[in-house]
């Protein structure tokens, strides 16, 4: 699958694949194919229904990605070859076997034996196809093996394992069997119609209902039993909207139109507002974006930001220069492009019942790009006819997610190989031109089009200063922050990367934004407001109301130690209200671990401490070795005086992760705390051992070997991490100080100006400078 796959997992991220949680202890091999879970829900009449009105939309979808995204496993439907072949990939085996109808896997299970695994359903169809199985307590996972749909010229037409790099076993939660893998709670929402989830937090259990497998009429338009009665019945003006709970056509008349006296051959669109536009992304985005939900089974029509929390443009998963890396499909670039901002929805280039493009090539760009303005050597310098010449080839470069699926960025970005190149991003130039430089590339890009570009200076910097903590950051990032004309996705990605302390520049962009007419702006500037005092979050009151479920969540969140007697009286029970809907945010995701440390971080942080002791005590019972339910567990129980709980719970996380460096390091810091100096410096040593690119491991290890006597190899430590992360500046500041202790004022006072250069309005730095003169001029002149 991915190469980021562990990390997906741990962000609780929705990847085709990765799935949720379960219980190890109740997967069992089941006998046979189970029957579908279809269930009539009240509203939804079912895709047939629409047909009989809307046949040439009904033929062009039955065809589709959508309508084949899930299907019982039968003849018909399965692909993949199961007349007994046995594949390997040096960590994991499976054989693919069929007995009459019924299609099985032979591979290890859930205690590691290998058995035979009946497939319930299929699960995709282009360019690959994975294989579902059914277990007794209602969860569904996806088999790791799936079938590569290609055809033979292309390389397809084999078996291939999505994760050969992983020698995945039972009880990993990346295993097929494993919490990471369960499609009811990760995939079901985006494969099936009218989803009823049915988990039953109490038994861990799910009964999992949908009214049609597969993505039907009703998954975009909502259900649809009110419009079918007003088709078949007489008085079909007295239904709003006809009976359909989403509206995705504009009926304005307007459309996409060239102006013959506009210079840059770029179509506007001529009529009324769209205001249709925005309800057509959000029905897709749930979807195609990498979100977390915050309401359990949402509708179509629903605003995006009612529904999930989106992912930003978080390192890992985005290059700096907002380039796709992580498997975070569609929607996180598109809300990055110039064209989202325009109006242009998802159906103006994809038809959206068949999928498809509605145009080949050059020509589904030429609807908007004057084509004697763009389609031209002129404008694109490669040869006519070229992979070169294609709009996609500079425009939307591809990425290869699970093995063979190239799926394109649609941020519609311009070439910008030496930004590329300043971030460590790849670029679309070299890509190609392989063996050429990002700097050649550059020069080419200045020789066509001129040394200055529309999006000079290029924001990618601020985003990798900030990624980097870079002195100076703060100032870049606020800028981009308050600039209303860059996209909310990157402007809140800024706000989330403001350094905490916050300085001058910081709390003016988080102030300014907290105003913000993007929600999600607004909700990024409250979840900000997380780094300061208590006392100064009751800027968050006046966003409990707020008409975005999203900004009243994180406007809960920030006010979470605020207490209830510090609040304005009249906003208390809107606040008990946001509060709730807090909680029921995080219980969407009830099966996680994760789900339950959050909720027991905010009980925490209102003073119910048994509340919040029962529910890391409840993440732990979904997983007894989940590395944040045991190190923040840990914290929870120093807090309230409980130290041998505390280092019983970091014991159990270094046990449980023994290649993980935030276990070890949490206990090295506790056992110094409690004078267990020796084993302490051995946990500190082994954490900066596990982690080199982490430069506080061993900054807080040289501390401690200081604190404890051990000056000459504290002093060593901190120049080995100066010399690995040379800008680390409280690796300078404490070298500088331990130089001065030694009297050795010359090396100290180049390590000061080392952090001034660093950051020139450096307080502490600048008193040591001054108190480092001082003591040079007390010295006694030489004879």
């Amino acid at each position: 699958m991915l190469a980021s796959a562990r990390r997906a997992a741990a962000l609780g991220a929705a990847a085709l694949l990765i799935c949720l949680p379960v219980t190890i202890a109740a997967l069992l091999v089941v006998p046979a194919v189970p029957t579908a879970q279809e269930a009539a829900r009240p509203g939804f009449a079912g895709s047939a229904s629409c047909a009989g009105c809307h046949a040439p939309q009904a033929e062009a979808w039955r065809d589709s990605d959508h309508a084949r995204a899930m299907a019982a496993a039968t003849p018909r439907t399965v692909l993949g070859d199961f007349s007994g072949p046995t594949v390997t990939d040096g960590h994991h085996t499976a054989t693919f076997l069929r007995d009459g109808d019924r299609f099985l896997i032979r591979t290890d299970g859930p205690d590691g034996t290998v058995a035979d695994f009946p497939v319930s359903e299929t699960f995709g169809v282009d360019p690959l196809q994975q294989y579902l199985v059914l277990f007794p307590d209602g969860r569904r996972q996806p088999l790791p093996w799936a079938w590569d749909s290609r055809p033979p010229a292309e390389g397809g037409q084999r078996w291939f394992h999505l994760m050969p790099q992983e020698a995945l076993r039972s009880g990993d939660p990346l295993h097929w069997t494993g919490r990471d893998q369960t499609w009811n709670v990760m995939c079901a929402a985006c494969h099936t119609t009218g989803l009823e989830r049915g988990y039953d937090a109490a038994r861990d259990t799910y009964a999992t209902r949908w009214t049609e497998l597969g993505v039907g009429c009703e998954s975009c338009h909502g259900p649809g039993a009110a419009h079918v009665a007003w088709a078949r019945g007489g008085a079909r003006t007295e239904i709003a909207g006809r009976g359909l709970a989403v509206a995705l056509r504009d009926g304005s008349g307007g459309a996409w139109r060239f102006r013959a006296d506009d210079p840059r051959g770029i179509a506007q669109w001529d009529g009324p507002p769209r205001q249709a536009a925005a309800v057509q992304v959000e029905t897709c985005a749930p979807c195609h974006a990498r979100a977390r939900p915050i309401v359990a089974d949402p509708r179509p029509g629903m605003r995006f930001l009612d529904t999930h929390a989106p992912l930003l443009l978080l390192q890992g998963e985005y290059q700096a220069n907002g380039r796709i890396q992580g498997e975070v499909f569609e929607w996180g670039s598109f809300a990055q492009s110039r064209m989202q901002r325009a109006g242009v929805v998802c159906a103006d280039c994809h038809d959206p019942h068949s999928g498809r493009l509605r145009a080949e090539g050059n020509a589904v760009c030429a609807q908007c790009h004057l084509p004697a303005r763009f389609d031209t050597a002129d404008h694109h310098h490669h040869p006519e006819g070229s992979p070169g010449a294609q709009c996609t080839s500079c425009h939307m470069p591809a990425s290869t997610y699970m093995g063979v699926d190239r799926r394109r960025d649609h941020a519609f970005s311009l070439p910008r190989p030496e930004v590329a190149a300043a971030v460590g991003a790849p670029d679309v130039c070299t890509s190609c031109h392989q063996g050429r430089s990002a700097g050649w590339a550059a020069e080419r890009i200045a020789e066509w089009f001129g040394p200055r570009r529309r999006d000079d200076p290029h924001w990618a910097l601020a985003i990798q200063a900030g990624r980097d903590g870079r002195p100076g950051a703060d100032a870049a990032l606020a800028t981009i922050a308050t600039d209303r004309m860059q996209p909310a996705i990157l402007r809140a990605t800024a706000i989330s990367l403001l350094p905490m302390l916050p300085s001058q520049a910081t709390a003016g962009a988080i102030g300014a934004t907290l105003l913000d007419a993007e929600p999600l702006v607004r909700a990024t500037a409250l979840r900000a407001l997380e780094g300061l005092h208590p006392r100064n979050r009751l800027h968050a009151v006046r966003f409990l109301t707020d008409e975005v479920r999203l900004v009243r969540v994180e406007a809960a969140r920030a006010l979470a130690p605020v207490p209830i007697d510090a609040m304005p009286e009249s906003a208390r029970p809107a606040f008990a209200r946001a509060w709730e809907e807090l909680l029921a945010s995080e219980r969407v995701a009830a099966e996680r671990p994760e789900a339950w440390v959050n909720i027991a971080a905010l009980l925490a942080a209102r003073g119910d401490l048994g509340g919040a002791e029962a529910a890391y005590r409840t993440a732990l019972a979904r997983e007894p070795g989940n590395l944040a339910a045991l190190v923040n567990l840990a914290d929870f129980e120093a807090r309230r005086g409980h130290a041998d709980a505390a280092e019983s719970a970091l014991r159990r996380a270094v046990a449980a992760h023994p290649q993980e460096a935030a276990p070890r390091f949490a206990l090295g810091l506790a056992l110094a705390r409690r004078g267990q100096s020796s084993e302490a410096l051995a946990m500190l040593a082994a954490a900066a051992a596990l982690r080199p690119d982490e430069p506080r491991y061993p900054y807080v290890r040289a501390i401690a070997l200081n604190d404890l006597g051990h000056r000459e190899q504290a002093v060593a430590v901190l120049r080995a991490n100066i010399e690995r992360h040379p800008q680390h500046r409280d690796s300078l500041m404490a070298l500088a100080t331990m130089e001065r202790d030694r009297a050795n004022f010359a090396e100290a006072e180049r390590l000061a100006a080392a952090v001034m250069a660093l950051n020139p309005t450096d307080r502490e730095a600048a008193a040591l400078q001054a108190q480092l003169r001082g003591l040079r001029q007390r010295l006694p002149s030489p004879r």
